[in-house]
């Protein structure tokens, strides 16, 4: 990570591109990204100064999940509008997100993936993605986070030997029984809590819908989009606190040498 001193700290946001979802009957079902699991991070990271990247599977504008600024999903009128207002202020942002094949991981700090249905149709199965989230896993000094169907970015990540980074990981992701509960459950192709419990994850889950964060080493994952913006809040708290320590320690040294 870089020190107060150095260069601004870098988050890449890896979004979908996707606008329809295809179900177990073949059918497409409208979807994108979800406005809250973008906005809340985003506007933690824009208020900690740090530099922020959008990508996108061919660089394509990512399409929102309209059905996020329904009032009875984000939360009721005021908060729809809100979110919809601070999405008009990043629109130019968005528009131009790069392509997720030309990112260079070495370039980040901190890389996050919002949900949606849109990830499990395209980030998924998108080999870029994966190359991207593994590089970053290896790094210990790099944190990677990924919010409710974000997680399902995760199952695009391959090692040479074909394994899978995340196999052993602890992490959370939105749950069967929210998928459920929302109506999807029945429909759906595939549920990306079994889907990342046989690829050989520690799933852990918290009552549905309330915030629910889980922590493995470098890999920070939450449940829903009620743990959005507290993720966030948490990966800006753990990379104060390693900018404190390297000012801490370059003050000793600095005191070691003067004497």
């Amino acid at each position: 990570m870089s020190t107060p001193d150095s260069q601004t700290h870098h988050v890449l946001f890896l979004l979908t591109g996707a606008s329809a979802w295809t179900l177990v009957d073949g059918s497409k079902h409208p979807t994108g990204f979800w406005a809250d699991e973008l906005v809340a991070p985003h506007r933690v990271f824009s208020e900690a100064g740090w530099r922020i990247t959008v990508a996108t599977p061919g660089g394509v504008t990512p399409p929102l999940d309209e059905s996020s600024l329904e009032p009875a999903n984000a939360g009721g009128d005021a908060p729809a509008a809100e979110q919809r207002a601070y999405l008009d202020g990043i629109r130019a942002e968005l528009e131009a997100s790069v392509a997720i094949e030309d990112v260079d991981p070495r370039d980040f700090d901190v890389v996050f993936v919002p949900g949606g249905h849109g990830p499990m149709e395209d980030l998924a199965v998108h080999a870029p993605t994966g190359r991207i989230l593994t590089a970053l896993l290896d790094d210990d000094m790099k944190l990677v986070a990924a919010v409710c169907h974000g997680p399902a970015a995760l199952l695009a990540a391959r090692r040479a030997d074909g394994s899978w980074p995340f196999a052993g990981r602890t992490l959370t992701a939105f749950t069967n029984e929210e998928e459920h509960q929302a109506g999807l459950g029945e429909i759906a192709t595939w549920l990306l809590e079994d889907r990342l419990r046989d690829g050989g994850s520690a799933f852990e889950y918290g009552e549905p819908w309330a915030p629910f964060l889980v922590e493995d080493k470098n890999l920070h994952t939450g449940q829903n989009p009620a743990s959005a913006g507290p993720l966030a809040e948490r990966l800006v708290e753990i990379v104060v606190a390693r900018d404190e320590a390297a000012k801490a320690l370059a003050e000793v040294e600095a005191d070691t040498s003067a004497d």
